[in-house]
């Protein structure tokens, strides 16, 4: 004989109610009377606009209730009788089997949102702090498979293997510069209008192999331009077209694993990225390396130590032979003889001590009329953030050995600092700080720029009119920058900026008397494709001549 207990009751009960929420959902369980209604009404009805959704439940002896509710207290009752006529009888007959009814349901869904005023997209997009789908300048040239885009793409060739497919595409993208300036700089007086293509020739083989190339053919080496001096003291008068077709950069670049797992057809259990070539070397944001150099390099990515306690880091090997710019190679005209030196090195870049650190060797050693030049060059940086109120980069670069001159060792030290203020993103107020010993140099450097390059906008030129700036050797010398940078909307820049150099020992090499630069500078896109610039700056030289520049530019992105 089969008895319910309070327990069983309790589950039948349970069960039921889990059923109706797992096939009508939440809304049965919170508007169902409403439902009970609209079901009631409609029936067996076929011109009812019900829903697909059905109902199901388990009834006692009225087959057609649908509500909640009443089908649970059916349940119920049926129950409790059942369980007095078992006690009664002692029958051993067993239960019957109750029915199971499906029925549809109206409106099983709630009502759509509804607006008290006209729909605004833009609003809309204002929850998401108004960002949105930018369209970049496309490439000048594009042919096979574009950057950027989406889309149904044809399949793709598997010559290297079906894990390393082919996604063949040419680009050519670039900008162009024109600016016209008026400069005062190291007693030279010119007016002028000077411009400057850059042109980057890019050929994607796989998602991780290509072939690219960097032209500037509007120029002669890294400080002729073309152009048209037609004012100023010592202008001539007269349009310089310069010219040059050898690509300043020119490698191959791929990965390893990538190229392990195509040919082999397993799945590379490492990354180990590579390029040889012509390529462009740039570590410590530019200021130790900022040079297009002739051999490779491989890199050893995302890496980790719990022995160390190193969550990330990624060490990269280097070596060249050729087309190497360094200060201590200079020929018998003073000119940089980068054809007689090579150099090899390593850098890496480690999450640490609560910060981000960057340390790198290289050793450079001459060769042909350079031989017996060895050099030795060492950096190291911190970057941090202190009491979300200060960012902090602190960098040390050191160089010794005999660069055949007898003058060859260096020690700089920069502080670099911003202040985070209420508009973290936009307002930087900044304050920069160096001190130099010796002869400080970058490790190479394409642009025969100094160690300070990029302590602030007084100590950098512009790459095209011979902007002026002030001596950044870091020779024997100590000073800094103070500025304030506004971004507005992000859509602009404003900077202010005063900076000083004070020789503490006139050493023949930097600055041989204290200098002092203000500087402004201001930035805008006119549009996606086209931005505006200016800079001005008034540099006083004590015991020398004043430098002063004042210019405007058009840069074109494509």
């Amino acid at each position: 004989m089969t008895r319910y207990s309070n327990a069983d009751l309790r589950f039948l009960t349970g069960a039921s109610t889990v059923a109706l929420a797992l096939m009508a959902g939440g809304y049965l369980l919170t508007s169902v009377s409403a439902a009970e209604t609209e079901t009631g009404k409609s029936g067996n009805d076929p011109t009812r606009n019900e829903t697909w959704i059905a109902k199901t439940y388990v009834v006692g002896s009225k087959a057609g209730a649908n509500a909640n509710d009443k089908a649970l207290a059916d349940t119920d009752k049926d129950a409790r009788a059942k369980e007095v006529s078992d006690k009664g009888s002692q029958s051993t007959s067993a239960p019957k089997r109750k029915k199971r009814i499906t029925t549809s349901t109206k409106s099983a869904f709630r009502p759509g949102p509804t607006y008290e005023r006209k729909y605004d997209a833009k609003e809309q997009l204002d929850i998401y702090g108004g960002k949105g789908a930018v369209e970049p300048p496309r490439p000048l040239l594009e042919v096979g498979r574009e950057q950027y885009t989406s889309g149904i793409f044809d399949e793709s060739s598997t010559v290297l293997g079906k894990l390393n497919p082919l996604l063949p595409g040419l680009a050519v993208y670039g900008d162009w510069r024109t600016a016209i300036a008026y400069n005062r700089n190291n007693g030279k007086d010119i007016a002028q209008v000077a411009t400057r293509l850059n042109l980057d020739v890019d050929f994607k083989i796989t998602a991780t192999e290509r072939i690219h190339a960097f032209f500037t053919p509007f120029q002669d080496g890294n400080a002729k331009f073309t152009r048209f001096e037609f004012g100023g003291r010592d202008g001539d008068q007269r349009f310089n077209a310069e010219f040059d077709a050898e690509p300043q950069t020119l490698f191959f670049e791929g990965d390893f694993g990538s190229l392990y797992s195509g040919f082999s057809g397993k799945q590379a259990g490492f990354d180990l990225p590579f390029t040889v070539g012509l390529f462009p070397l740039f570590l410590q944001n530019g200021i130790w390396a900022n040079d297009a150099i002739l051999g490779g390099a491989v890199s050893l990515p995302a890496k980790n130590s719990a022995a160390l306690g190193l969550s990330n880091f990624d060490i990269t090997f280097f070596a060249a032979f050729d087309n190497i710019d360094n200060a201590s190679f200079t020929r018998a005209n003073g000119t940089v003889d980068n054809d007689n030196a090579h150099l090899f090195g390593v850098t890496a870049f480690v999450d640490a001590f609560n910060g981000y650190v960057e340390a790198g060797y290289g050793f450079l050693q001459g060769t042909g009329i350079q031989e017996g030049v060895e050099q030795h060059f060492l950096t190291a940086a911190y970057s941090r953030r202190y009491a979300n109120t200060i960012s902090n980069s602190t960098r040390v670069f050191a160089n010794f050995g005999d660069d055949g001159r007898g003058n060859g060792d260096g020690l700089a030290i920069i502080s670099e600092n911003s202040l985070i203020t209420s508009l973290p993103s936009t307002l930087l107020p900044y304050a920069n700080f160096f001190v130099g010993f010796g002869k400080p140099e970058p490790l190479v450097d394409g642009n025969n720029a100094g160690i300070l390059k990029n302590v602030g906008i007084n100590f950098e030129t512009d790459a095209l009119t011979g902007y002026p700036k002030l001596d950044d050797t870091a020779s024997n010398t100590f000073g800094g920058a103070l500025g304030l940078q506004y971004l507005f909307n992000l859509d602009q820049q404003l900077v202010f900026e005063v900076a000083t150099v004070q020789p503490f020992e006139n050493d023949g090499i930097g600055a041989r008397h204290a200098q002092y630069g203000f500087g402004v500078r201001y930035q805008i896109p006119i549009t996606r494709s086209w931005l505006f610039r200016a800079d001005a700056t008034y540099q006083i030289q004590e015991h020398g001549d004043d430098n002063f520049g004042f210019r405007t530019e058009l840069r074109s992105k494509f």
